[in-house]
């Protein structure tokens, strides 16, 4: 009677966990599934609009050539997704295009559309607010909050390889070769203290940059940036596709390589100089 009694406890508890075990599976599978579906939105959106538009500027056509390198990221990364992180990373990737999106209509004279949710580490970078012109390396490097001939790349704001680059409109994309080689030169901080010191709306300094804000504490501004919510109210619309960029897969950074463009960044030598001096 009592290994009859012992048997009855042991398969109880052993459907008991195998009971827990399926829910929890069922639970996960459904966050996967629901991340999966949330990020689709997005990069539907994305692509639905991504060929309607033709830039009539350099800084339009780098905007949409930089929207469809995202569209086409967003695309890999939601279909290797294999975890709710991984799914909401291609979330990013897809609101990330549709502020190239707006971006482009911006630069073509064209209401902008909607206001989109923001992206990670985007309100703690900051913007920039005025125009700004430096030499560095011999050659000049510019920043403003508006495009122009003279400013014709555009970039959302947020964190690449760990460090804040301001959203606004640069002269050459100085934050590219951080983005492919997933790490930053020991230039880059004089160039950031140079183009960024006393400007308003960029709230750290070159050691802040340096420093990638401290420990804990850019966790604790994402946290405040939060997801953003849906990006339904994005109403903008993209360029031709082209770049093949993989961001890689959540959790490990990502692996920033891929084709820019056809192997270079809009075509063209970053305003008259590259960056094999650039110490990147």
């Amino acid at each position: 009677m009592e290994l009859l009694l012992i048997v009855a406890v042991i398969g109880a508890v052993v459907f008991l966990v195998m009971k827990s075990q399926n829910k929890n599976k069922g639970h996960s599978a459904n966050q996967l599934e629901d991340a999966k579906a949330e990020a689709r939105q997005s990069i539907e959106r994305l692509g639905g609009q991504v060929y309607n538009l033709v830039g009539s500027d350099d800084a339009s056509k780098q905007a949409l050539a930089d929207a469809s390198e995202r569209y086409t990221a967003a695309g890999s990364q939601i279909e290797q997704a294999t975890t709710p992180v991984q799914a909401r990373l291609a979330k990013q990737t897809a609101l990330e295009g549709l502020y190239y999106i707006r971006a482009a209509r911006s630069a073509m004279g064209m209401d902008p559309g909607p206001e989109i949710p923001s992206i990670d580490g985007q309100k703690s970078a900051g913007s920039v607010t005025e125009d700004r012109d430096i030499e560095f390396e011999g050659r000049q490097v510019s920043a403003s909050p508006n495009p122009s001939a003279r400013t014709p790349n555009y970039y959302p704001g947020g964190r690449v390889a760990g460090r804040p680059v301001p959203a606004g409109w640069y002269s050459e994309p100085w934050w590219k070769p951080a983005l492919v080689a997933g790490a930053w030169g020991v230039g880059s901080m004089f160039l950031f203290s140079a183009m960024f010191s006393g400007m308003s709306g960029v709230g750290y300094d070159a050691q802040g940059f340096a420093d990638g804000y401290g420990d804990g504490y850019q966790d604790g501004m994402d946290a405040a940036d939060g997801d953003g919510g849906d990006a339904g109210t994005d109403g903008g619309d993209g360029g031709d596709a082209g770049g093949d960029v993989d961001y890689g897969a959540a959790g490990d950074g990502g692996d920033y390589g891929g084709d820019w463009g056809g192997g270079d960044f809009g075509g063209g030598d970053f305003g008259g100089g590259d960056f094999g001096g650039f110490d990147f």
